[in-house]
């Protein structure tokens, strides 16, 4: 089968989540296991639960509580951008969340470490914003309500960013412009990847994290593709056959597509809007297994540090 044909077979099967939420801050007694960010699965899960809630509705007002993010939040340029334009179009690139907004603005949220993106009736005083509620959108009714409703942004460890962009200039700014390829799309293959890793000395697993390769393959995922692809974590990106490329790219593929097909994955407080976690934790062959029989060879799962992250994988499936 077919990258494409992957793809689609995996998109007729989405099942329906409902609106999200997600924090990834570590498992507690291990900060090896701290994800950076919430992965590219998370956020698609994200985006699709949020999509009947957010568009074609318009944001009324903006409030600003704390402008002390990753980047500081620019209220006045946020409210000059989208206050009073309806939201028309809600997509991803890498781990960033855009709303594409009227007039050519686009409205761009990042997760970071601990941020969480809800929908909830407007704030009062019987029921005042939530502890690190830093910056919350009231939208008019539309879509999928009937009411007005907040969208809020919580963000304990404030590594998020929420910004605006204008829309046709987007690709060209900071945030976007060193920003490889998209594993779910049509450009991604097995010979896009052996192109970039020619000659690269670096540890195929260090290459795929590399956004400027490809985009939001973060830890879990990549453990658990060279996994499936029998490839080992850190043998040199560059020495991997054409052929093991082909077989790692569906590998990737898969692994993504299974993910948000199941919701994400839990790690910690990953749930969403009804309280229910991501399903993809109990499919892991490698990550977070250290010391567990291979379910293929049945040796034990090893643990080891690259580059300041935990490393999942079978000694005697992977090399």
């Amino acid at each position: 089968m077919g990258f494409s044909q992957l793809r689609l077979s995996f998109a007729y099967r989405i099942v329906s989540v409902n609106l999200g939420s997600f924090s990834q801050a570590g498992e507690a007694g291990d900060a090896e296991y701290n994800p950076a960010v919430p992965e590219l699965p998370e956020v698609e899960v994200l985006k699709r639960s949020l999509e009947p809630h957010l568009v074609g509705r318009r944001i009324r007002s903006i409030e600003v509580r704390e402008v002390r993010l990753r980047e500081p939040v620019r209220p006045k340029l946020l409210a000059r951008h989208c206050v009073g334009r309806r939201i028309v179009r809600l997509r991803r690139r890498a781990k960033y969340l855009l709303a594409d907004l009227e007039g050519g603005y686009t409205l761009v949220i990042h997760l970071g470490m601990s941020g969480r993106l809800t929908l909830a009736a407007p704030a009062t005083s019987a029921e005042p914003p939530e502890l690190h509620e830093h910056v919350t959108f009231l939208l008019a009714p539309g879509g999928a309500s009937r009411k007005p409703q907040r969208l809020r942004f919580r963000d304990p460890r404030r590594f998020g960013l929420v910004l605006s962009l204008k829309t046709a200039t987007l690709d060209r700014d900071r945030h976007f412009a060193h920003l490889g390829v998209e594993p779910l799309s049509e450009a991604f293959s097995g010979g896009l990847l052996a192109h970039r890793a020619a000659g690269r000395r670096a540890p195929v697993k260090s290459f795929l994290m590399d956004a400027r390769n490809v985009v939001g393959v973060g830890n879990i995922y990549v453990c658990e593709a060279l996994f499936r692809a029998g490839i080992h974590p850190f043998r040199s990106a560059g020495r991997i056959a054409r052929r093991r490329w082909d077989t790692l790219a569906g590998a990737i593929v898969e692994v993504l597509c299974r993910a948000i097909e199941q919701g994400g994955t839990t790690l910690n407080d990953f749930l969403d809007g009804e309280g229910n976690p991501g399903y993809f934790r109990t499919a892991l062959d490698v990550y977070g297994r250290e010391g567990e029989p291979c379910r293929r060879c049945r040796r034990p799962i090893r643990r080891k540090v690259l580059s300041h992250r935990s490393t999942f994988y079978c000694p005697g499936c992977q090399h």
